[in-house]
């Protein structure tokens, strides 16, 4: 089966082959935070010398750093300083590893260079951030984003697309988060990036034994996909059926229960909109401007089509609840509303299914555990099974 998130990336990554690579398949070993006057320094650790490529992005102030043939094994967690509040990182896209630096304050590149192997350390490149004003920041956000490649929407061309020749229906399955975006650290020491992706495999698995589907992952590895790829992954193979799996988080520990949403632009449920929020912002966050996305949602006709699929969304919902009750703990009003990105394919039914919180010491123990996945696949695999049958028995 070849895979689709070769599919979905291969022209963003051909996006970047204008990089300046001096080491081929770098290895981070660790970064290290400073104070260089007034500037604040970040030192990355590597083992060989490479140009990697540094812009600002706003709303929130980042500097994001894309190393070329980049990997990084084992995070040393240092502690941020000076202008920087965080760090996050993770494989972006093919051949192409970022480290995102959140700031405390609007700050600009003051320079950047880098270090051979010397004194007892090795390969060094060095960023130093000077605090700026407000249009300074600006000023450099817009420049340097002329300076960089920006990923586009993929969609594969149509003699790639799938046949329905053997007669299985056809399932797109989303880990959420993944690569500089991991999502939040939960109780059992694992991130949410983490959780998703084993929860999404063992569906998959769960879903090919009945012979009956052909399921496609959006990732199998920890990579960075934006939010409107995944959703255009499904249509590009012609699913049947797209189910994106997420675990949350909230500052509440006590809180727990899964919640399977679905597509409802003017929903104003308090607990919809936060992980509306959260969610639709990761792109974000993530270095990728939402702005220069694509538009699906172009005409009337492609507006009455969304509404058709908003229907057998919700029809699907209802019943992986009634399944996912019967294997895990769920909210009392576990079938709610969100206008979120991941959902807003206009012909392809869509879920989001919140399996636990990862915050709540339960719900963690479950999700981090074998049986805890088995049982959230379980009750995926047989609700998908009624809501294909309700559709044959429909004539559909």
């Amino acid at each position: 089966m070849r895979s689709l998130v070769f599919l979905a990336l291969r022209v963003s990554a051909l996006l970047w082959l204008s990089f300046s690579v001096l080491a081929e398949n770098t290895n981070i070993s660790g970064v290290r935070f400073g104070q260089n006057g007034a500037d604040t320094r970040f030192v990355i650790d590597m083992s060989g010398q490479v140009e990697p490529n540094i812009f600002l992005l706003a709303n929130p102030s980042r500097v994001v750093i894309d190393l070329p043939n980049g990997s990084w094994e084992k995070d040393n967690n240092t502690k941020p300083t000076g202008v920087v509040e965080g760090y996050r990182h993770g494989l972006f896209s093919p051949g192409i590893y970022r480290i995102v630096l959140d700031l405390k304050q609007p700050a600009i590149l003051a320079k950047s260079f880098s270090l051979p192997a010397s004194g007892g350390y090795g390969d060094r490149y060095v960023i130093d951030l000077r605090p700026a004003t407000d249009s300074s920041f600006a000023e450099a956000v817009t420049s340097s984003k002329h300076e960089r490649p920006t990923p586009r929407d993929v969609v594969p061309d149509t003699p790639e697309r799938v046949s329905r020749s053997n007669g299985k229906r056809i399932v797109v399955v989303d880990a959420g988060h993944g690569g500089v975006d991991p999502g939040t650290l939960g109780r059992s020491g694992e991130n949410e990036k983490t959780l998703t992706l084993k929860i999404s495999k063992q569906i998959k698995a769960d879903l090919e034994r009945t012979g009956r589907y052909q399921v496609y992952l959006t990732r199998d590895k920890d990579i960075y996909i934006p939010h409107r790829q995944r959703f255009g992954l499904a249509k590009a193979v012609n699913a049947d059926l797209f189910i994106s799996v997420h675990v949350d988080a909230i500052a509440d520990p006590d809180v727990r229960g899964g919640t399977v949403y679905t597509l409802n632009e003017n929903a104003s449920d308090k607990e919809a909109g936060r992980l509306a929020r959260m969610e639709n912002k990761s792109d974000i966050i993530a270095g990728v401007d939402l702005a220069e996305t694509n538009n699906e949602v172009t005409s009337i006709l492609i507006e009455l089509a969304q509404r058709e699929t908003m229907n057998a969304s919700a029809q699907y919902a209802e019943i992986l609840l009634a399944e996912m009750r019967s294997q895990v703990h769920m909210h009392k009003r576990g079938h709610r509303f969100a206008n979120l990105l991941v959902l807003k394919s206009p012909d392809v039914p869509s879920v989001l299914i919140e399996t636990g919180y990862i915050t709540n010491k339960i719900d963690a123990r479950m999700l981090a555990s074998t049986d805890g996945q088995k049982r959230i696949a379980k009750a995926v695999a047989r609700a998908t099974d009624q809501y294909f049958a309700t559709l044959v028995a429909q004539g559909r």
